[in-house]
């Protein structure tokens, strides 16, 4: 995944017109210049900022943001007029562009300079004057972007961009990413149905449905040596519990576990596909439901989502992608059981077996014990606390007439005690603004039991992708 921080690029726009010259016009391309590198040594920017130039001809702009439209390394575009850049020449530029915008309202210069100002300077740094002529023509065609205002040295500013980088990111990772859904969906389960032609129209992900037993051919097509190198990872990696290590009674279980995960990786680099859903329902001839399989894909950015549950498994690569290089940690979530206190209640998150040692607190410990649905073998699992730190929680829904971002921002707080007897993956979350009016609001607003849980990514960053994508947004704090 950290290829994306060499292959994608934002680029960089400055709005200007031949009113003032071509000295004046000069000025105005070593000062975007200056800007440019400044954002490139900010470290709050994930993706390197590309000068593409200044445009001052309703010709240049059109072409240029064609250009930029169809360019598969830019996420997205930065904006700036520098001086007045009349809007009416930026209308067919706008129309043709389609990848997320950054309008920046900056200006070169951080202080009036009293003593020397005149209209010379005036004309070069208005600024205040061009972009309220710019942002009027992107209200107008009601055209969605990231406003960020202030001086462009501010580290506040750099952060906003850089926060807003990375869902531009995260739209561009949606916008090619396909899903395998493996089995069907959960039996008379709704919210993890849902429209994949209008997601895909909406969204831009794809849906595509394959036999358990697709994964099976790729396990009988393993060697000894793929096998016995990810066992000798597993045992290097986590806490190996005796009796599933070589030599002890459910070993077999483990070298099945394994040959799982590289059955279900290979056939999914095969097929381009990025995230992948499971069903216990539908297990076809694999031996036992995919747990530490999944968990380690999860770890390596594939998005994931239990009982077919596609849309929350794009979802998660999604966010993958938007916190790429930070060490949080983003993985799926199901909201499970609740601890009612009188001063402060709590959510237990979990699942199954399906959590990301991504947002691990502790040293991992792989074990294997029964599960009692799904009627195959006892599946072995990655068992740990999560860390804690202020996050999120996400879902994605459909709601029939269109698609729904819940965001509820929340705490991951220590869990106080033991649990000898849940050999799972746990989180336990405090949730914003308080249990009872989050709670309430996320079943009011339709939200799902499936969620994608981060310490990476914020809710202004959802607000941000989903400005981008035209769905809705509700947060919850």
């Amino acid at each position: 995944m950290t290829s994306l921080f060499k292959s994608k690029k934002l680029f960089f726009l400055c709005g200007s017109q031949h009113l003032y010259g071509a000295s004046a016009l000069k000025q105005v391309e070593n000062n975007t210049q200056e800007i440019v590198s400044s954002l490139n040594e900010s470290p709050h920017l994930p993706f390197s900022v590309v000068f593409k130039k200044v445009l001052t001809t309703p010709e240049e702009i059109t072409q240029c943001c064609a250009e930029l439209s169809f360019d598969d390394s830019c996420i997205g575009v930065i904006m700036w007029m520098h001086t007045f850049s009349p809007a009416k020449m930026w209308i067919n530029g706008l129309k043709k562009l389609d990848k997320p915008l950054c309008h920046l309202h900056t200006q070169f210069n951080a202080e009036i300079p009293w003593s020397t100002i005149d209209m010379d300077f005036m004309n070069l740094n208005q600024s205040a004057h061009g972009d309220r002529e710019f942002a009027h023509i992107l209200t107008r065609m009601e055209i969605p972007r990231k406003t960020v205002v202030g001086h462009w040295a501010q580290e506040s500013v750099l952060k906003q961009i850089g926060s807003w980088s990375r869902s531009a990111a995260g739209w561009d990772e949606m916008q090619r990413l396909k899903v395998a859904r493996i089995g069907d969906n959960m039996r008379q389960v709704a919210v993890t149905e849902g429209d994949k032609v209008a997601a895909q129209i909406q969204l831009g992900f794809s849906v595509d449905a394959f036999d358990p037993n697709d994964i099976v051919a790729q396990i009988e097509g393993l060697s000894p040596a793929e096998i016995n190198y990810l066992l000798a990872e597993y045992n290097e990696t986590y806490e190996v519990e005796p009796k599933l290590a070589k030599g002890g009674g459910q070993h077999p279980a483990l070298i099945e576990a394994a040959k799982i995960e590289l059955g279900i990786q290979k056939f999914l680099d095969e097929g381009g596909y990025k995230a992948f859903t499971t069903n216990f329902e539908n297990l076809g001839s694999l031996t036992q439901l995919p747990g530490i399989a999944v968990q380690r894909l999860m770890k390596k950015g594939y998005g994931f989502a239990a009982e077919g549950d596609w849309k929350t498994a794009a979802l998660l690569r999604t966010l993958k992608v938007m916190g790429l290089g930070l060490d949080g940690g983003t993985s799926f979530m199901e909201d499970y059981t609740y601890h009612f206190e009188t001063n402060k209640s709590l959510v237990l998150g979990s699942h199954m077996l399906e959590i990301c040692p991504s947002i691990a607190a502790e040293q991992v410990q792989c074990e294997i014990h029964p599960l009692s649905i799904g009627g195959k073998a006892d599946p072995v699992r990655l068992v740990f606390n999560a860390k804690t730190g202020s996050g999120i929680n996400a879902s994605l829904v459909d709601m029939g007439s269109g698609f729904r971002m819940l965001v509820n921002e929340i705490v991951s707080v220590p869990i106080p005690k033991e649990l000898p007897r849940l050999p799972v993956a746990r989180v336990l979350l405090e949730v914003k603004p308080n249990f009872t009016e989050a709670i309430h609001s996320w079943l009011s607003a339709g939200g799902a039991h499936h969620t994608v849980f981060s310490l990476d990514t914020n809710s202004e960053q959802l607000k941000d992708f989903c400005h981008m994508a035209g769905i809705e947004c509700l947060v919850i704090n």
